[in-house]
């Protein structure tokens, strides 16, 4: 590390040091997370403060509802989205008069977390441009409650994307949440250069000493850290921690961080930089994300990508990509999905049919297994589409057709020798007249699009305009559902086809009868 002069060495410390005793509550256990994520790192020394929600399951940080008139279509923060009503096909002011604190308790319920069809449309939701509740303040609370979802959820590019739309110096809790998306996405400089140009923005000292150090300006990350030791605003611990982060040789206490409740993104990086790396098995879906890099073992991205996959918040093909990337060197798990699905893979690249039959049931058997059938249907529809298969193979090839996003398309000619596969194939083209159901699951599901029951809080809630909070009721209705509640698959089936979200209930219908996850 470069020496400077004893008198310009003092000086700077002197600097850091006002700058420290301007600044309070630097510890890492000092400040409390204002979120509905309890695992945000603490990144600024004072972020804003907001109002806490008065009762649970409400997200803390949500704004208390006002009294005030807000023209629809004012351009605030809650209002920013990347997908233009064009493309999601909802009304620009589907959340009507709802509450914003009503939006966000069903958010924290609604992860929708075994259903590809509904994990889909809550995307949308929080993806949408959208007039914020009218009669709401003017602020950012619904946008950092949908923030925060996609980030329980894994969604990092996507939140990252809605950040961005914000900018990251917007307000002290939108660049919070910029910083870890960044952390966890592995974009560590580009949040440090977005501090450095947000000067109202104040960085809490693990922030500072992190951005410091990746700058290369060792010597102020150090005296930083050292200051705040004089001052005592920094533990033991946390001194341990940040000191073999800038530089091993730097820690002389001799204590072994203990690794903090909750494990931030800030946190989970450090660890990672001075060796010692947190397993992310046990963390929320988010830090998945730090494995898919290229740094990670094949293994560990495997884990990741399929880890991802299930929640919905990466595209097939990057499954694609990492499970065709290089053969398998050892047996078990998910080395066994993997020879399973080059093996497919290269039989259908060959067009060899008989290969196919062969490769295809074993591969479907273990994409069940790990509750990858809809990623894998999404890879491989096109192509099973095109082939004349026979014996199983044909009965697997129709079950992936009728999970495949083009299943009404694709299906089209096909016939099924059994009742489930007649119901199945007359749900997907929707043909639900004269259908026979083969067990409860099927006629809850002919009821919904036969003869609807939709429930009377839900229906209140469409007559009110409140269409956002009816689609989000309804998915947690479909959630009861998969626990085995079938009057709520009814009810929630029912509401989305009331709405005229046709192809949804579908999709969501089909999924539930295929992939069974009912508790």
């Amino acid at each position: 590390m470069p020496t400077e002069a004893p008198s310009c060495r003092a000086a700077l410390r002197a600097a850091v040091a006002a700058v420290l005793l301007a600044l309070p509550g630097l510890a890492l256990a000092e400040e409390q997370p204002l979120s509905a994520i309890d695992w945000l790192s603490q990144s600024l020394v004072t972020p804003a403060a907001m109002p806490k929600s008065v009762e649970p399951p409400v997200a803390q940080g949500v704004v208390p509802e006002g009294v005030t008139v807000q023209p629809l279509g004012a351009a605030t923060t809650d209002s920013l989205g990347i997908l233009p009503s064009t493309v999601t096909g909802l009304p620009q002011g589907f959340w009507g008069t709802a509450k914003v604190g009503d939006i966000a308790s069903l958010l924290a319920q609604d992860t929708a977390e075994d259903l590809p069809a509904l994990q889909s449309l809550l995307l949308t939701l929080l993806l949408a441009e959208a007039d914020p509740p009218v009669g709401t303040p003017a602020g950012e609370s619904l946008f950092l409650a949908r923030v925060d979802t996609l980030m329980e959820i894994g969604a990092l590019d996507q939140a990252r994307a809605l950040l961005d739309a914000a900018g990251a110096a917007r307000s002290p809790e939108i660049f919070r949440r910029y910083f870890d998306v960044a952390l966890l996405i592995g974009d560590e400089d580009r949040a440090c250069d977005a501090l450095k140009t947000a000067p109202g923005l104040a960085p809490a000292l693990p922030t500072r000493i992190f951005c410091l150090a990746r700058a290369g300006d060792f010597d102020t990350a150090e005296l930083t850290l050292d200051t705040s030791k004089a001052l005592g605003t920094v533990s033991p611990e946390e001194a341990a921690l940040l000191s073999r982060f800038m530089d091993p040789a730097l820690d002389e206490t001799g204590i072994t961080p203990i690794m903090p409740k909750p494990v931030t993104p800030l946190v989970f990086r450090i660890y990672e930089a001075i060796g010692e790396p947190l397993p992310d098995t046990s963390l929320p879906v988010a830090f998945t994300y730090a494995d898919l890099s290229d740094q990670a073992g094949w293994k560990a991205q495997l884990d990741a990508v399929e880890r991802l996959a299930r929640a919905g918040s990466v595209a097939p093909n990057m499954m694609l990509g990492l499970y065709t990337q290089q053969k398998p060197a050892a047996s078990g798990g998910v080395w066994d999905r993997v020879s399973a699905f080059q093996a497919l893979d290269a039989a259908i690249t060959a067009k060899n049919t008989k290969a196919v039959e062969r490769s295809l049931p074993p591969a479907w058997a273990m994409m069940k297994d790990a509750e990858l059938e809809v990623p894998f249907a999404t890879l491989f529809d096109q192509q099973l589409a095109g082939l004349t298969l026979s014996g199983e193979a044909a009965t697997v090839a129709r079950d992936v057709l009728l999970l495949s996003p083009d299943y009404e398309k694709l299906t089209q000619g096909l016939t099924a020798g059994d009742a489930q596969g007649s119901f199945l194939l007359a749900l997907a083209r929707g043909q639900m007249t004269g259908a026979t159901p083969t067990d409860d699951l099927t006629r809850a599901v002919l009821t919904a699009f036969t003869q609807p029951e939709v429930p009377t809080d839900l229906q209140a809630l469409i007559d009110q305009g409140r269409l956002g909070e009816a689609i989000l009721q309804a998915m947690l209705r479909l959630k009861q559902g998969e626990a085995g509640d079938l009057h709520a698959v009814t009810e929630g089936l029912s509401t989305l086809h009331k709405l005229g979200m046709e192809d949804v209930a579908r999709r969501t219908a089909l999924q539930l009868i295929l992939l069974d996850r009912r508790g």
